[in-house]
């Protein structure tokens, strides 16, 4: 039988958002669905994870618990709790990887430790890869003919809706559940997975996989990803760069993960230890303007408007407004991820703090301390024509490029004949960028020396 545990604490903890709760929620009802279909229930229970689980063993006579190994230090500590517990009335524990595709243990140097950089820790990984491929276990199959009967479940809660655990249910939902995530990354795999290397950073193209909700929830899981791509790399034309591109960012995801499990810290406090002298600027006023897309950067108020709106960001404008957060306004970055974290329909710990380090050239791989994105040229290398500034900005729907990526250079007589006044239509911006790029420098230099090791 399939369970799966409300915990209200974490539902209404400061890491959890509208975005996330409601995939989730509507992932629930579409799992309970299919179990139904198959003449079985999902167990959806509310409180204690031990209590409730303990509860439903004794009143289904279960002799053994399953459960996939997360490597959030929060999840780690709940199933070592829960496991005791059911070790302690003498029943069966077994954990297995598979929110990952090598566990934290099994890709490490020849001295034991873990990696810290991410090119030997691909390198290991695709090695491993080859010896042990991994495939995805068909569930589904399974469930056939073992799952428990559903009168035989007993009475479970019903799926709630996000305003049960103090959410407002987003007004645009990212269509949840395993059958769309099936039919997401079928259509990836058959048409877009070719261009993937090529247009992925461009946020006006649907290049990327757009599965990392699903993947995050776990209605498709990283066995079956990988194995798409390892599958479109071998058959379809003209895709082995694309796909070989998209393998490397789930690499991404195990080698954010592993870092997580060997070096928890990492959740509150830099991953490098010298790091942790930066002095941070505070600024609430700069804070909220970059929450609310109002900086004055087109891109980077596009990027925060699709995250406030749509509860999802293109990865590369995630990078874009983390540096942007960090080192043009230095800000501290646990600002913008906690506030990614309650964005997001795919906000995972592990990956969110990675990318979030390696923007503010604080954690493993970081990005040298004097790369600071220039927003201005990331826009015209990025967005060209502006398509995805206007999608999002319609202050600036008739701007003309190159004028759309810095309205301020927009000549007063083209303002006047486009009725367009900055300041009015569309915020002047907060900080000039060459002189927040020398601040930055000031600040980091000191701290990193020449370079980041």
């Amino acid at each position: 039988m399939c369970a799966f545990v409300l915990d209200p604490s974490l539902l209404r903890g400061a890491t959890m958002g509208p975005p996330i709760v409601a995939f989730f929620f509507d992932s629930l009802a579409e799992l309970r669905a299919s179990l139904r279909e198959r003449g079985s229930d999902l167990a959806l229970l509310e409180g204690d994870a031990g209590m409730q689980l303990l509860a439903l063993a004794e009143r289904t006579e279960a002799q053994a618990l399953f459960f996939n190994v997360d490597y959030e230090p929060f999840a780690l500590e709940r199933d070592r709790a829960v496991g005791e517990a059911f070790r302690q009335r003498g029943l069966h524990v077994e954990s297995s990887t598979d929110h990952v595709i090598f566990g934290s243990g099994e890709i490490l140097k020849a001295d034991g430790s873990p990696y810290t950089v991410f090119t030997p820790y691909k390198r290991r990984w695709l090695e491993a890869l080859s010896l042990d491929p991994r495939p995805p276990v068909d569930s589904a199959a399974a469930l056939a003919s073992k799952a428990l009967a559903r009168h035989a479940l007993g009475a479970t809660r019903e799926v709630p809706a996000p305003e049960e655990f103090a959410h407002q249910t987003p007004a645009r939902r990212i269509p949840a559940g395993e059958r769309r995530a099936h039919e997401i990354l079928a259509a990836f795999a058959r048409s877009r997975i070719a261009s993937y290397a090529g247009e992925r950073n461009l946020p006006a193209a649907s290049g990327t996989s757009q599965l990392s909700p699903h993947v995050r929830a776990g209605t498709i899981g990283i066995r079956t990803c990988v194995r798409a791509a390892l599958e479109a790399r071998d058959t379809v034309p003209g895709a082995m760069r694309g796909a070989e591109t998209w393998l490397g960012e789930l690499i991404w995801r195990d080698f954010y993960q592993q870092i997580l499990a060997h070096f928890p810290h990492v959740v509150a406090q830099p991953f490098l230890q010298r790091a942790k002298s930066l002095r941070y600027r505070r600024s609430q006023a700069d804070f909220k303007a970059w929450c609310e897309a109002r900086t004055g950067y087109p891109l980077v108020d596009a990027a925060m408007t699709q995250l406030n709106q749509t509860g999802w960001m293109h990865n590369r404008l995630r990078m874009i407004v983390a540096s942007f957060l960090a080192k043009d306004l230095l800000l501290d970055y646990r600002l913008g991820e906690r506030y990614f974290e309650q964005r997001l329909a795919d906000a995972d710990v592990a990956a969110n703090n990675g990318g979030w380090q390696w923007a503010a050239s604080t954690g493993t791989d970081a990005a040298p301390y004097f790369r600071v994105f220039n927003p201005v040229l990331q826009s015209r290398k990025f967005d060209p024509d502006g398509a995805f500034i206007r999608s999002m900005l319609p202050a600036l729907a008739k701007i003309p490029a190159p004028f759309v990526h810095e309205p301020w250079t927009l000549p007063p007589l083209d303002a006047a004949r486009l009725d367009f006044r900055l300041g009015r239509d569309y915020p002047d911006p907060i900080i000039d960028h060459a002189r927040a790029r020398e601040r930055a420098l000031a600040l980091y230099a000191p701290v990193f020396g020449k370079s980041v090791s």
